[in-house]
């Protein structure tokens, strides 16, 4: 599935519903994808862009020890920025990615190694990927699959989960209790 920026643009308008994004691996493509689209300052509320790990902790409110205990290229980081983004946006969903682009191997987590993330209401869904290819080539792949993660997220939220999805999709009344669980 590769869905638009476009058709993701009006799927959130379509819902009355607003989106920010907390970037590192693709520094701020996802949200400059959104933008591009016409009438995406209905919906697009902003986007933090954290390359260097102390941003994370300091705009998106990824708590220190989350990242020492779990790496910052892990499910639970990216959780927490799709958290941060959403709360400190100020967003109905959020969207963190946080990954490797290579060329090389980055703490000993390879190239091409990606997490994505969701956050919505009642719902967070996250996503690993495993690229190959260029830099180039994988920040592109990570960014169209992170408006696709976005779009299935708002569907699933929407009703049943398509059970043929390969993310962990979890609906929750208070997304900060998943944290806790992981």
């Amino acid at each position: 599935m590769t869905v638009t920026p476009a058709e993701a643009i009006a799927a959130l308008a379509s819902r009355r519903a607003s989106v920010a994004t907390c970037e590192s691996i693709t520094g701020g493509l996802i949200c400059g994808a959104l933008t591009s689209v016409p009438g995406s300052s209905d919906v697009v509320r902003g986007g933090l862009i954290t390359y260097a790990t102390d941003l994370k902790t300091s705009l998106a409110g990824v708590d220190p020890g989350l990242i020492a205990r779990s790496g910052v290229v892990s499910e639970p980081v990216a959780i927490a920025m799709a958290q941060g983004a959403r709360q400190h946006c100020g967003a109905d969903w959020g969207i963190g990615v946080t990954g490797v682009a290579g060329p090389g191997a980055s703490n000993g987590v390879p190239a091409g190694t990606v997490w994505l993330a969701v956050a919505g209401p009642g719902t967070l869904t996250a996503r690993l990927l495993a690229e190959s290819g260029q830099r180039t080539q994988v920040r592109t792949r990570v960014v169209d699959a992170a408006i696709d993660l976005l779009c299935e997220a708002m569907g699933a939220a929407d009703g049943p989960p398509d059970s043929s999805v390969s993310t962990r999709a979890r609906s929750v009344d208070d997304p900060v209790d998943l944290l806790s669980a992981l």
